[in-house]
């Protein structure tokens, strides 16, 4: 197993990507540490992660406050005494034209999806530096890359991860510290807005070479592999795991 006995942090992972990575990672031989805001001990995946007899500490953490992530970070080496990679995936959207967006709109995004990603970054970054190793995996976007239509809040903090993680990855690769990004179209709450609509998701469809979305389990493969040793050669770049849409 790949990830035996290594710990791995996921946010977001109640549902969508976040659920299916933690099932994959937990499938290599990690134990978990779950945050969401809404997750629970009966969640489906903290009782699956369990059956496979790996370890699942569960939190409610809000990523934007960070006073909640570095308790959380602080529990999970209290925990487990070590966190070896980090999927840093909590995020939310609020799209709007750009001159009808709304301050509330424009900051929450940034603080979550942003804000958030650095919180948890900074976090993990001590204790990690501490183990000379870790990975750490942030979530970027197309949005993020190429920008898109009513979206200018989701579009900077995106594009704001995946230009953190390049600096990050250069002031921790010292440390034996990798940091990457993956940007996936994958078939979750965020993308059902274009999926419910047939016209729109004929248009959107039309920009992925590979003609659909991905589905979420389908995300967890790479995530494994950039958590794993497999890729200890590998840090600062960008994995694109959308069917072709953006070719870097």
């Amino acid at each position: 197993m790949r990830l035996k006995d290594k710990v791995a942090i996921v946010t977001g992972a109640s549902k969508g990507i976040g659920e299916a990575v933690s099932l994959a990672l937990a499938g290599e031989g990690a134990d978990l540490v779950l945050a969401s805001r809404s997750i629970k001990e009966e969640d489906p995946v903290v009782e699956k992660i369990k059956k496979m007899g790996r370890r699942a500490l569960v939190k409610q953490v809000d990523v934007g406050n960070s006073e909640q992530v570095f308790e959380m970070v602080e529990n999970a080496i209290q925990e487990f005494g070590r966190i070896d990679a980090l999927f840093n995936n909590a995020g939310i959207y609020k799209p709007a034209m750009l001159w009808k967006m709304s301050m509330e709109q424009w900051d929450e995004v940034l603080r979550i999806n942003l804000s958030g990603t650095f919180y948890c970054l900074q976090a993990v970054a001590k204790p990690m530096i501490e183990q000379k190793s870790g990975s750490i995996i942030n979530v970027t976007s197309s949005a993020g890359l190429m920008g898109t239509i009513g979206q200018v809040n989701y579009t900077a903090a995106k594009g704001g991860v995946y230009a953190m993680t390049k600096s990050a990855a250069k002031e921790l690769a010292r440390h034996n510290i990798r940091v990457n990004t993956i940007a996936p179209m994958a078939e979750t709450d965020m993308t059902q807005v274009i999926a419910s609509d047939p016209k729109f998701k004929e248009k959107y469809l039309e920009r992925i070479p590979l003609g659909r979305f991905a589905l979420p389990e389908e995300i967890g493969p790479a995530v494994v592999f950039l958590a794993s040793d497999e890729s200890s050669y590998i840090t600062g770049q960008t994995l694109c795991i959308d069917g072709g849409m953006v070719m870097l």
